[in-house]
């Protein structure tokens, strides 16, 4: 997670704007026939992860920044505006041999796949909120008799409530992986359930 990049300004009132956040997306290809294949391949091909040191089937790496625009009025200075943003780039799997493997394994894998772009969206979503948290709080610092000091308590501000976020992903990830298998049966049952539902419909129509 790369840390909060903070610009601080004095400058007149700026037009109020919501936390915003931006996302990209980019894909590592992975090959294989089976699913033991396609394990092997999500373990050594997927991005690795500073924060684990471990690569994982799906990474988003985010940049947090805000802008402050300050103003001094008399002998006390207050916050004119906080705008902060979120750049997201989001990396998944792509796989190549889709189209050669059995039915029952491409079933699985669109399971799988849709699993970790929800996992990893989930994340922005973490992330935004804690990005509007971030914004409301640097507005509502109260007025200080100068900008310096003002500038000092956003800081503080801002370390707080990044911890908070960072601490917010990582319970997201523990909670994720203890019920990964029972969800990703759930997803499963569901997939078959509507393929079986679409077969008979299709059988039907004959």
């Amino acid at each position: 997670m790369r840390r909060i990049l903070v610009f601080f300004l004095c400058l007149a009132a700026a037009p109020a704007t919501a936390a915003t956040i931006s996302k990209t997306y980019s894909y590592f290809p992975i090959g294989g026939m089976t699913l033991p294949e396609i394990e092997r391949q999500l373990e050594t091909r997927g991005p690795k992860l500073d924060s684990t040191g471990r690569r994982h089937p799906g990474a988003t790496n985010m940049e947090f920044t805000s802008r402050i625009d300050y103003g001094q009025s008399g002998s006390q200075c207050r916050v004119v505006d906080a705008r902060v943003s979120v750049k997201a780039k989001v990396i998944l799997p792509r796989w190549r041999d889709r189209r050669r493997a059995e039915t029952e394994v491409r079933l699985i894998w669109d399971t799988l796949a849709g699993d970790i772009k929800r996992h990893e969206e989930s994340h922005l979503s973490i992330a935004k909120n804690h990005a509007r948290l971030l914004e409301d709080s640097l507005k509502a610092l109260p007025r200080r008799q100068n900008c310096r000091i003002l500038a000092q308590e956003a800081e503080k501000t801002t370390a707080r409530i990044l911890a908070t976020h960072d601490a917010a992903q990582d319970a997201f990830d523990r909670i994720e992986s203890i019920n990964f298998e029972s969800r990703m049966m759930r997803l499963l049952r569901y997939r078959l359930e509507r393929a079986e539902a679409a077969q008979r419909r299709e059988q039907g129509a004959r």
